[in-house]
């Protein structure tokens, strides 16, 4: 697939479509509203994550990224 066939796709239904696989472990972390222009103030997210991850095993990951972000910013 080109990467600009993604295009044709809403995030709704790329995060659908990461939900639905059974190969896949991990979170996605979205903003709740399409980004448009620029990023500025706050802004609300949702986190997504299949049946290969429980709420407890998701909440653990997202802590694991925090600590490394922490440990390594950019």
């Amino acid at each position: 697939m080109d990467s600009s066939d993604l295009s044709f796709f809403t995030t709704k239904e790329l995060i659908d479509e990461m939900m639905r696989r059974s190969t896949f472990l991990g979170i996605v972390v979205h903003s709740e509203e399409e980004l448009r222009q620029e990023w500025t103030g706050e802004r609300m997210f949702k986190v997504s994550f299949n049946q290969n991850l429980d709420a407890a095993d998701a909440g653990r990951l997202l802590e694991r990224v925090g600590e490394y972000m922490d440990l390594n910013p950019s």
